[in-house]
């Protein structure tokens, strides 16, 4: 039975993309971020820095590590603080299972930004809720405004969260195989 259990979770993984978190060796979209994915431009953090105006028609996309976030309670809406980094495309893994593979970014970040979000329910509040050191995806429109840290304020149409603990940084080269 326990052998059953086992298969079953191994096929979850595999056809579910590593489950909500993507334990996965490469980056896999969830079904509802697909759309988001597909229209998200590739854009530098300094291109929307220098001028956030030219992208306001644009999707993009941009990891983030949050570092603060003010929730409006009643509504849901949360301004969260965070700071840009870097995807890699080769996720980092404990060892030669796909299920110990984790989403990975950079380390170092390439400057502060701010995501104008509605939080889902789960985010809002309970264990593995946004909080500093969550890691977002978001994927929106800059709004031409810059944060008080003197990032662009990005409206979010979409966001996907991993909880800290649940993503790693390219500083856990030492600890992990590629």
């Amino acid at each position: 039975m326990r052998f059953l259990s086992i298969l079953a979770l191994g096929l979850c993984f595999s056809a579910c993309g590593g489950g909500q978190y993507g334990f996965t060796r490469e980056y896999v979209t969830l079904s509802d971020e697909d759309d988001y994915a597909d229209a998200a431009q590739e854009v530098s953090y300094e291109e929307v820095k220098r001028d956030p105006a030219a992208f306001r028609s644009q999707t993009i996309g941009w990891f983030g590590v949050v570092t603060a976030v003010e929730l409006d309670a009643s509504t849901g809406a949360a301004r969260v603080a965070m700071t840009q980094r870097i995807h890699q495309d080769r996720h980092l893994c404990a060892d030669e299972r796909e299920s110990s593979c984790r989403v990975t970014v950079s380390d170092r970040a390439n400057g502060p930004f701010t995501a104008v979000v509605t939080l889902r329910p789960e985010d809002r509040a309970g264990e593995d809720h946004v909080w500093v050191g969550s890691l977002l995806k978001v994927y929106g429109s800059p709004s031409g405004d810059f944060d008080a840290e003197g990032g662009p304020v990005i409206t979010t149409h979409y966001y996907r969260h991993w909880p800290h603990g649940a993503y790693v940084t390219t500083a856990d080269r030492n600890r992990m195989r590629r």
